[in-house]
């Protein structure tokens, strides 16, 4: 482009939204979805479960909060490109160390504001989540929309590999504390939890942390032994990202683990990597759950939480094998399964986030639910 401060987002069926660009001057494709959330970009950014994916945020003013060091949810951002309304350059907050802008800048993601984000969530409702570009080094609209649908999409690959650690650590990170502005005080280990990495969110193992666990992170493709030999009280399945499907070497590991009847958690792509395990089977969905204001149903109680999700995938609730497996949570916008428990052994897993990051805390119970199946075991 001649001016380098146009930014351009193509769709793979035409559409084109021209707007300005606020973050590196470069070009990604990725699948385009929406957000809707009002805070919390930090932590959306740095997902792992959004690799390969440009994120549009509904909310129309984002980055007035800045970026900090503390509320990374992994080592770096995972997104393809970033969508606003409008960019806040001048951030204020006392824990802010650059702005949003700058920190797109600094990894190398595009990034686009001034455009009809409605717009563009409408036409993502109606027609779908679908393949795109953003670029700010073309302005060829015919060339863009060729790019946009020579991406591969998410359906049939597997992107834990992209985000998953190569050996296995020790985590001992713990909540943040925000009365005292640093990290809370560390808490006495109960229990031993030996912790998947699909792309996991880091505030999942501070909860974990939290609540008296001493967790060690595996890499995605870790043999079901490797992960015994430390002799876990419990097993936890992380969030990742797109297909589960083609990640078959974990729904292998996972099958193995649960006949060990040790208490098994699994959380986003891991809900959906244990009912494959199970024997449900997972489809997309049209434009997927993201946001932090989605309500889940516990279906014994009829009790309603507001929830924090990330996914574009879900477990077909046909497919669930009742006789074994019960629904225990349900989403009340669309009545997709959110949560399942198996009758007999102690594995059960949500569709949600309940680390609540960025997020409400409704759903921190599970975490509960998990330590006292170790307690109990």
């Amino acid at each position: 482009m001649s001016d380098t401060s146009k930014a351009m987002l193509v769709l793979e069926d035409g559409t084109c939204f021209e707007g300005l660009s606020f973050g590196a001057d470069s070009e990604r494709t990725g699948e385009v979805v929406f957000n809707t959330s009002i805070t919390g970009y930090q932590e959306i950014l740095t997902d792992p479960s959004y690799t390969g994916q440009i994120v549009t945020m509904t909310y129309p003013l984002i980055g007035n909060y800045g970026i900090n060091l503390e509320d990374f949810e992994s080592v770096k951002p995972r997104v393809e490109g970033f969508v606003v309304k409008e960019h806040c350059d001048i951030p204020s907050n006392y824990r802010s160390s650059q702005s949003l802008g700058s920190f797109l800048k600094d990894h190398g993601i595009p990034g686009i504001e001034g455009i009809d984000t409605r717009a563009l969530t409408r036409h993502i409702r109606v027609r779908g989540a679908m393949k795109g570009i953003l670029s700010t080094v073309e302005e060829d609209v015919a060339t863009l929309v060729e790019k946009a649908n020579a991406y591969p999409g998410l359906v049939g690959r597997d992107l834990v590999s992209q985000v998953t650690c190569s050996e296995p650590y020790h985590w001992t990170e713990n909540l943040y504390d925000i009365s005292a502005n640093k990290r809370a005080e560390s808490v006495e280990s109960r229990f031993r939890v030996a912790a998947y990495d699909f792309g996991i969110k880091q505030n999942i193992l501070r909860y974990l942390v939290n609540r008296g666990c001493d967790v060690t992170v595996f890499p995605a493709d870790a043999p079901a032994d490797q992960l015994l030999e430390i002799d876990p009280d419990g097993i936890f399945l992380s969030n990742g990202p797109g297909d589960p499907e083609p990640v078959s070497y974990a729904t292998e590991n996972i099958r193995e683990l649960i006949k060990t009847e040790k208490p098994m958690f699994g959380i986003c792509l891991g809900h959906q990597l244990t009912a494959l395990a199970l024997g449900a089977r997972t489809y997309k969905l049209k434009f997927g759950h993201r946001g932090a204001n989605q309500p889940v149903q516990q279906t014994s109680t009829g009790k309603v939480e507001i929830t924090s999700q990330n996914h574009g995938f879900a477990v077909d609730a046909d497919s669930i094998d009742e006789s074994s497996v019960e629904l225990s949570h349900i989403n009340l916008n669309d009545n997709t399964v959110e949560g399942l428990r198996h009758k007999e052994l102690p594995v059960f897993c949500v569709q949600y986030h309940p680390e609540a990051s960025a997020g409400p805390h409704d759903a921190e119970y599970l975490f509960d639910q998990f330590i006292d199946l170790m307690d109990r075991s």
